[in-house]
């Protein structure tokens, strides 16, 4: 299957956030959100969804400061995740540390490199799996992590580094006549994006998804977080990029979550991507059941920006 990613990412794994709230976090996680802590270490918290064999999805650690830890994707093994690590050294990424054994939950074997906005992104290897389940119908709780979307305040730079550098694919654009180009939706399996790059003022999360069983899943699980008072920024609707359905929430630390489901598959190498342009109400929600987006709505999912970017010192 030529259309997956040429060196070897295979998908996303989990989101790692750091939050000054974190017991309020983590009873979102838990009692709304409808994660499963697999477990607990000092003042990490790992949080699977239950239809994944991923060990974790989301990990929560207690910090003074707000940040992304980082962000994991898989590789298909040990050989790809070194090729990677010694293309990203000749490419002058800064790489955190050589390919080793993780010592986190599940173990495995992989590293950690700082994108060009100064994330840090680990591809691993060999993680073991967790007992899983399919999630039965009317089910309202995520069955996986979809995707992770990031501000950046240099979309096409961004875009460039995930595209030329980890050999990620270009789905589609959106547009905008005052800003130019907004979000580029990025894939590394079939799946239309497991990444997006936002344009935002800053480098930050913009949100992190979840896919849910099937369309009255996704909605009783928007309307039990609607229920916990959770703010919903946007949503429900269908985006046409992707054709995934999506809620907004904005989380108790102020990091946008999303439910959706249905999200598009592509099957094919002669795919093109496209520019949808977002002034047009079909591009941002085909059912035209979610407010038209505005700038009220783009500013909650701009976030504060990040402390947890590495800041190259100067050359």
């Amino acid at each position: 299957m030529s259309h997956l990613n040429e060196h070897g990412i295979t998908h996303l794994r989990h989101v790692d956030l750091a939050v000054p709230d974190y017991d309020t976090q983590r009873s979102f996680y838990k009692e709304t959100w409808g994660l499963t802590e697999v477990g607990t270490d000092g003042d990490l918290s790992y949080l699977a969804a239950e239809g994944s064999p991923e060990q974790y999805v989301i990990r929560l650690r207690r910090s003074a400061d707000k940040r992304l830890d980082l962000i994991s994707f898989g590789a298909e093994s040990a050989e790809a995740v070194d090729a990677l690590a010694a293309k990203l050294g000749t490419q002058g990424v800064q790489l955190v540390g050589e390919p080793d054994k993780l010592q986190t939950a599940g173990g495995g074997y992989g590293f950690r490199f700082f994108d060009v906005d100064g994330r840090t992104v680990e591809i691993s290897t060999d993680v073991e799996t967790r007992q899983h389940r399919a999630i039965e119908e009317g089910e309202a709780i995520p069955v996986r992590i979809s995707h992770a979307v990031m501000n950046s305040n240099n979309p096409n730079a961004t875009r460039d580094f995930y595209a030329n550098v980890l050999g990620f694919k270009l789905s589609d654009t959106l547009w905008g006549e005052h800003m130019g180009e907004m979000m580029h939706f990025m894939r590394c399996n079939d799946w239309h994006h497991s990444l997006a790059i936002a344009r935002g003022p800053h480098t930050s999360v913009h949100h992190v998804s979840f896919e849910m069983r099937g369309l009255d899943e996704y909605m009783r699980g928007t309307g039990r977080v609607m229920r916990a008072g959770i703010k919903k920024i946007w949503g429900p609707g269908r985006h046409n990029a992707g054709n995934n359905t999506f809620t907004y929430f904005l989380d108790p630390s102020g990091n946008t979550m999303e439910y959706t489901t249905e999200l598009a598959k592509i099957e094919t190498d002669q795919w093109h991507p496209s520019v949808y342009d977002i002034a047009d109400p079909m591009t941002q929600d085909v059912w035209g059941t979610a407010d038209p987006m505005s700038e009220i709505i783009a500013r909650d999912s701009f976030n504060d920006p990040d402390r947890g970017v590495f800041v190259a010192p100067p050359v």
